[in-house]
């Protein structure tokens, strides 16, 4: 986390500053390794829009990060701030998540799914997929067709 934090604005905004690609790629291979433990709503509504509307994954997963905290805060407020004392960022989970939005702001992150060309016109398959994807086990608060309902329209 530490690694994406230090150079992920630095390697989007300079593609050429190859120390912080290399960080981002050794991020990338530790988050890789992260994958065993679990993906969890993030990853489960990501593929779900992927499979439907071809989005870019980690985009889509940036587009509905917030909503997922969100909804998740009771079951990680404890850990997402022990993460944002480990990264230096104060304020517990309310700092990390203003964090997340300012980091989205400078990455370009669009705001909703139908920025990416999603739409709610085929909700009910949306909902489905993303109860039935193997990341949902992961979540940990039971994604329900209701509650995989409320980030949709969140994130749409």
């Amino acid at each position: 986390m530490r690694l994406v934090k230090e150079n992920l604005p630095h390697a989007f905004t300079n593609g050429d500053a190859l120390e912080a690609r290399a960080n981002m790629m050794s991020a990338a291979l530790m988050g890789a390794v992260a994958f065993q433990k679990g993906l969890g709503g993030a990853h489960a509504l990501t593929h779900s829009v992927g499979a439907m509307y071809n989005t870019h994954h980690g985009m889509t997963c940036a587009v509905v990060l917030p909503a997922v905290l969100r909804f998740n805060r009771p079951a990680i407020e404890s850990r997402i701030a022990a993460a944002a004392d480990y990264l230096g960022i104060g304020g517990g989970f309310d700092g990390f998540y203003e964090y997340l939005l300012l980091l989205r702001q400078t990455l370009k992150v669009p705001q909703k799914l139908r920025d990416l060309g999603a739409c709610d016109e085929r909700m009910d398959k949306l909902i489905a997929n993303a109860v039935s994807d193997l990341a949902a086990a992961g979540n940990p608060i039971t994604l329900t067709p209701e509650a995989v309902k409320q980030l949709f329209a969140e994130c749409l």
